[in-house]
């Protein structure tokens, strides 16, 4: 091994398909920058996903938007990361994977400090908030290029456990935001200089319990905590990870790789800010297009201007990785790991609001017979305390599923997770149904909670076996541009299952949303058999 400069960051040799050279020298190298991915991962999944807790506590404290305003944060936080996942999927190539998780975790401080300076001003428009909501995003946009840094370094036959634990650890950021957040709002851990508290108007909770109405809260922490985190772990990422040069080989150096990864990250949120320009109602934006139209505008518009504004090297790189689009095996992945992952991350972002407003509330009828959706449920269990589970479930088993698919195959596995995932969200969406109609809406809870565990295990288990399938049909130089290509579109189930289930919510047909979600996995089950499982299969796996 030769490292090219100085600071020992780059690495000119890479064989770890070569058993010798992985076991004296690829496999410390390789797991020392697993192990330093992980949190920094965390961390971005926490930055992005915090909107959809920050959004039950704002309610909870009075800010003055309405329930659809509040939805709005959770998805256009979701929409802005799955933009920037798609730029992101390229950057390990064109800048180098040290290069690139550095800056891109140091990045996550600005939207922390700014969503802190905020969240201080209840009486600040609405605008303001979904800036910061945008300005998220960056966190969500790190798993592309986090993964497809990661794969790199493994050999084919430990794809599946690294991309596993790497993906399935990191998203143990959302479970980890879910209880540090409701935490750090009740303790004034930086004094004078983290602004004063305000009051909770309605009861609150965490993990432990509840929080009674009346407690000092300061929400802003659920910013500004993660710059005790963030500071450390930039500086690890600096000093502790490393470039491959046989994977990327023109970065430039490191000012100019910084530069490529500030400039594409930058080109994403043109399309993704007008697209939301085109797609909010007003104030904050013109209303003229639903959100299936939005979503495939601002992917397109993503694309072109990272084509057609790329220069130098950066040019001929990118022309190479669109190669990816020429194979079908590239759009029918997408599809299925828009199933695992675009549902965990999706129903991560939704869940707590949905508690919040489905449980929270006592559905019951005027004098005309028509449903009332106003009055406040005093046996309503908090969503703080229980909207963690889910996520971390799905995170834990992440993998497991990598592990298991190691061994078995993972097209088998995500068919089976598959048709868990249509049984399951049928069942939901009944429990969903019961509970929206009912005055004493609690008595649902329990079935609705362990459903959606499982909802939660069954995608955190197929996200391991997608990757591990991509792993398996990719070579190594188009299975990273892939893994980010796939993550990025199916990332955009954290924009789209906040719409759907807030609108059917507000339209009082909550349980529509969910058999919408079983309709399209029963698609899916059925085209990843005749990918992948039927006997004239073109690549079988098994």
């Amino acid at each position: 091994m030769n490292n090219s400069n100085k600071s020992g960051a780059d690495i000119t040799v890479w064989q770890p398909e070569d058993a010798t050279f992985w076991e004296s020298t690829g496999k410390k190298i390789a797991w020392r920058n697993l192990w330093i991915s992980v949190p920094a991962l965390l961390c971005g999944f926490a930055i992005w996903g915090m909107w959809g807790i920050i959004t039950v506590q704002m309610l909870n404290l009075g800010f003055p938007f309405s329930q659809a305003e509040l939805f709005s944060l959770t998805a256009i936080a979701g929409l802005a990361g799955a933009t920037m996942r798609i730029p992101a999927s390229f950057l390990i190539r064109l800048a180098g994977g040290r290069n690139t998780i550095f800056l891109t975790t140091a990045m996550l401080l600005a939207p922390a400090l700014g969503t802190g300076i905020v969240l201080q001003h209840k009486e600040w428009p609405l605008w303001a908030f979904q800036i910061m909501a945008l300005w998220s995003g960056v966190g969500g946009g790190n798993f592309a290029s986090s993964m497809s840094n990661i794969s790199t370094f493994f050999p084919k036959r430990l794809q599946g456990t690294a991309l596993g634990l790497n993906a399935g650890l990191g998203n143990f950021g959302v479970t980890t935001m879910q209880i540090v957040i409701p935490l750090v709002m009740t303790l004034g851990i930086f004094g004078g200089w983290g602004g004063e508290p305000m009051t909770l108007l309605k009861d609150s909770g965490w993990i432990f319990g509840k929080i009674v109405s009346g407690t000092p809260t300061w929400i802003q922490n659920a910013g500004f905590a993660w710059l005790l985190s963030l500071i450390p772990l930039s500086a690890l990422c600096f000093f502790g990870m490393n470039n491959l040069r046989t994977v990327s080989p023109n970065t430039g150096g490191t000012i100019v790789a910084f530069f490529k990864i500030i400039w594409l990250y930058t080109l994403s949120f043109i399309p993704a800010g007008f697209g939301l320009y085109l797609y909010l109602p007003a104030p904050s934006g013109l209303g003229l297009v639903n959100m299936w139209l939005v979503m495939p505008l601002i992917v397109v518009s993503t694309l072109l201007m990272l084509k057609l504004t790329a220069f130098g090297t950066m040019k001929d790189n990118i022309a190479t990785q669109f190669a990816i689009f020429r194979n079908p095996h590239t759009w029918s992945l997408t599809l299925l790991y828009i199933v695992t992952f675009g549902s965990f991350i999706g129903f991560s972002m939704a869940l707590p609001l949905s508690i919040t407003v489905i449980f929270g509330i006592s559905h019951v009828p005027d004098a005309a017979g028509v449903l009332q959706h106003t009055l406040k449920n005093p046996h309503a269990p908090s969503a703080l305390t229980y909207a963690w589970i889910g996520p971390f479930l799905g995170a834990l088993v992440r993998p497991l599923g990598g592990w298991i698919s190691d061994r078995f195959g993972g097209s088998i596995v995500t068919q089976i997770i598959s048709a868990v995932m249509v049984l399951a969200s049928v069942a939901v969406g009944y429990v969903m149904w019961l509970a929206y109609g009912s005055a004493t809406p609690e008595e649902y809870f329990l079935p609705f909670m362990v459903l959606f565990l499982l909802l939660f295990t069954a995608s955190g288990i197929g996200n391991g076996s997608t990757f591990r399938t991509i792993g398996v049909i990719f070579d190594r130089q188009q299975a990273g541009p892939v893994l980010g290509w796939t993550s990025a579109i199916a990332a955009y189930g954290a924009f789209i299952a906040p719409v759907v289930i807030g609108a059917q919510i507000k339209a009082g047909t909550p349980q529509n949303a969910m058999y919408g979600f079983a309709i399209f996995y029963g698609l899916c089950l059925v085209l990843n058999w005749w990918f992948y499982l039927r006997a004239g299969a073109a690549i079988k796996n098994p």
